[in-house]
């Protein structure tokens, strides 16, 4: 399949809300005529059959456009997302790009100067010349951190596409998909995964794990971080001391059958808990222990990969 640069990317997604909000216009105006024939059909004929058909197919059609409307919201957001990230490398790409321009003109002045020497010694040839290569490195470096962060944003959107696609019918409350920091994070909900206070996964879960892994699957060159979190209620059972056993029981639960059911590679996979110390919100109500209550399965670039891009030398 051909990559898409930026620019194409972009392109594909804004033209992707046009037609999904073209679509909706148009099933706002099939809704219209739907309730006209409903009212010319309950005052000519009266027949309760044709009633009864015709509220069904408003239902059914009511469904579509709610269906519709939130696809259009997904892809929004995550064009939004990611022209927020383009932002960011666009500004870090501006200022190694000053520091290329400044070390250039630097290298002018150095050379003008030499022009009025009669003698240059081999030692000060050598490092005009290594000032040279390194001024051309620079450049070729920001190509590749250019390169990478388009292809970073291009995976992640294609990512968090797939996964809201697979995931689509599910509660909001208990799956969220988002990019976070610039790597795609899926958040599930104790009460979907768990029995309370069990780190047992229910028969509902095995349903939602087996579709995350068939995106998982499809990107074998990906990391896989799992994280167990808890609220701060303190839990004392047979086999589990606190919330730090819970949690990391949890995580190792979920590992466990992302490997033996769905046949992820181990290897890519690193499991923890985090117990009650990284809660999204206070923990003083219900609601609030509820949400902090949660499984994150993080899906990141292989690790080895970016120490590589790091110890690179310019």
């Amino acid at each position: 399949m051909a990559k898409l640069n930026k620019r194409e990317l972009y392109s594909f997604y804004f033209d992707s809300i046009e037609f999904i909000s073209n679509k909706i216009l148009l099933m706002r105006l099939f809704h219209f005529f739907i309730l006209a024939s409903l009212i010319l059909s309950g005052s000519s004929c009266k027949t309760g059959k044709k009633l009864k058909a015709a509220q069904e197919q408003y239902k059914t059609l009511s469904d579509q456009y709610v269906a519709l409307e939130r696809k259009l919201i997904d892809c929004e957001t995550a064009v939004s997302e990611a022209d927020k990230r383009r932002r960011v490398s666009d500004k870090e790409i501006e200022e190694l790009n000053k520091q290329i321009v400044f070390l250039r003109e630097n290298n002018t002045a150095v050379l003008g100067q030499l022009k009025d020497l009669s003698v240059i010694t081999n030692s000060q040839a050598e490092s005009i010349k290594k000032s040279l290569e390194n001024i051309g490195a620079k450049d070729n470096y920001i190509q590749t951190i250019q390169q990478a962060a388009a292809r970073k944003d291009s995976l992640n959107l294609s990512l968090v596409m797939n996964l809201k696609g697979v995931l689509g019918n599910l509660n909001d409350q208990d799956v969220e998909v988002k990019v976070d920091k610039g790597i795609v994070m899926i958040s599930l909900s104790d009460k979907m995964l768990f029995k309370s206070g069990s780190y047992d996964i229910s028969e509902n879960a095995g349903a939602v794990l087996a579709k995350v892994a068939q995106v998982l699957n499809n990107q074998p060159d990906l990391e896989i971080l799992i994280e167990g979190h808890t609220d701060n209620v303190p839990i004392s059972k047979p086999g589990i001391k606190d919330n730090w056993d819970l949690s990391a029981l949890r995580a190792t639960s979920i590992a466990r059958a992302l490997q033996t059911r769905f046949g992820i590679d181990p290897r890519r996979i690193t499991a923890g808990g985090k117990s009650e110390f990284s809660p999204l919100t206070t923990n003083d109500t219900a609601e609030g222990r509820s949400i902090n209550r949660r499984t994150r399965i993080i899906i990141m670039p292989q690790l080895d990969q970016f120490f590589k891009l790091l110890e690179r030398k310019i």
